[in-house]
């Protein structure tokens, strides 16, 4: 098997010039079903990119109607998508139109290819999904491809599933036919040290040559524009489900622990949780005077940042949050229908950089115990863990958009 590519930098201080057709162009694309960690993934990844010099334009294209909640840097827009959401099987449905399957996912498929055809980017960065969601992205790859201007890149997390579901997943869905097809590289934003997903999932030397492990993606660049809530006055224990959709019990059993002393807690419902669930929770919350509850704020990190400990699910996106500020943090993965976020818990808990229970597990009793007791040990995070992912994302991106500009191998 080849040699697994680094990321490689530029020399500094390099200057191309701008190109005679206007600044190069960058689209983000992401599907966004369950949460909101795909899209804030690509928005990270676009602020970061939006710092290249010269900077380039950067259209996103998400799934969910809440990309518009969010604060965009100067030079980037976004195209939403009509949603898709899941059921808890995992299975596709429309979210909120009365649509048969097929006909939203030929809906947000043509409207892609218009936006990206018209667009006409320099590069591509597709998030997760080689084919996109129900197939959704073949038609803007082939255009794109056919047109032979664009670089795609598929943008990958460091753990999908287990192995023997990623395997038999990618069969199914024709990735690997997907990725030769259409695909220049492949940006895992891990570290191989931590979890190698070429090796733990066998996948073939074509594969492995096209792969860079660009490290992670240190959240603390989003602070710079962060528009959140005043710091609070006193220590607080944050707990955060991400959507919602499946976190009512999480939250339920927060609202019943014991908090430590001269502490408040802050729970984030997150906006796809079920109005019931909330109104429920509301009430719990009223009743104790030393919580109070969020429905969704569009830019959490100020609140995770601050906090003195943190209660969350275990994916990608708020994992890395919590590394990057070194928040003492207890991770509750969700178990199914995928098994990603227990697999990288596990990991991470081993390392005494997180605790850890399984949600079907957690009661308030081991909710306060956790609370109460010695808080894992995160500041050791960049002693154990790449996390110069945005470094070598806007180095790799600089060399594909200017080939021609000397660069200094690291």
């Amino acid at each position: 098997m080849r040699q697994i590519i680094s990321c490689d930098g530029y020399a500094p201080g390099s200057r191309p010039f701008r190109p005679a057709a206007g600044p190069a162009r960058i689209a983000l694309y992401s599907h966004d079903t369950l949460g909101f960690g795909h899209w804030r993934r690509n928005l990270l990844l676009a602020t970061a990119l939006r710092r290249l010099d010269p900077a380039p334009q950067v259209l996103m294209i998400a799934g969910m109607r809440e990309a518009g909640a969010f604060d965009l840097p100067e030079g980037v827009d976004t195209l939403t998508l009509p949603a898709y959401g899941k059921d808890s099987v995992g299975d596709y449905r429309a979210r909120d139109l009365d649509l048969e399957l097929g006909e939203l996912a030929a809906l947000r498929a043509a409207s892609i290819r218009a936006a990206l055809v018209s667009y006409d980017p320099d590069l591509l960065i597709v998030d997760n999904v080689p084919r996109g969601a129900q197939g959704e992205m073949v038609q803007a790859l082939t255009a794109l491809r056919a047109r032979g201007k664009a670089r795609i890149v598929l943008g990958l997390r460091d753990v999908i599933d287990t192995p023997e579901a990623v395997r038999g997943q990618w069969l199914r869905q024709r990735n690997h036919t997907a990725l030769r097809r259409w695909f220049d590289e492949v940006w895992i934003y891990g570290d191989p040290n931590f979890y190698n997903l070429v090796t733990e999932y066998s996948f073939s030397e074509e594969f492995a040559s096209r792969v860079r492990f660009m490290g992670y993606l240190d959240q603390r660049e989003r602070l710079v524009s962060a528009i959140s809530p005043a710091p609070q006055a006193s220590p607080y224990v944050l707990c955060t489900v991400g959507g919602g959709r499946d976190g009512a019990r999480i939250c339920d059993i927060f609202t019943q622990a014991s908090l430590p002393t001269g502490h408040r807690g802050i729970l984030i419902t997150g906006s796809q949780m079920p109005a019931s669930d909330r109104a429920a929770l509301r009430a719990r919350i009223a009743a104790r005077g030393d919580m109070e509850m969020l429905d969704f704020t569009p830019e959490p990190l100020r609140l995770i940042a601050g906090a003195a400990r943190v209660v969350a699910m275990g994916g990608y996106n708020t994992v890395t949050e919590l590394l990057s500020f070194g928040v003492p943090a207890l991770i509750l993965p969700r178990t199914r229908p995928r098994r990603e976020q227990i697999l990288r818990a596990e990991r991470l808990a081993a390392r005494h950089l997180v605790g850890m229970i399984e949600p079907d597990r957690l009661t308030p009793e081991n909710l306060s115990a956790w609370l109460a007791g010695p808080p894992p040990r995160p500041e050791r995070v960049r002693e154990m863990l790449d996390m110069s992912g945005l470094d070598c994302v806007r180095a790799r991106a600089f060399e594909l958009l200017y080939p021609n500009i000397r660069r200094i191998c690291a």
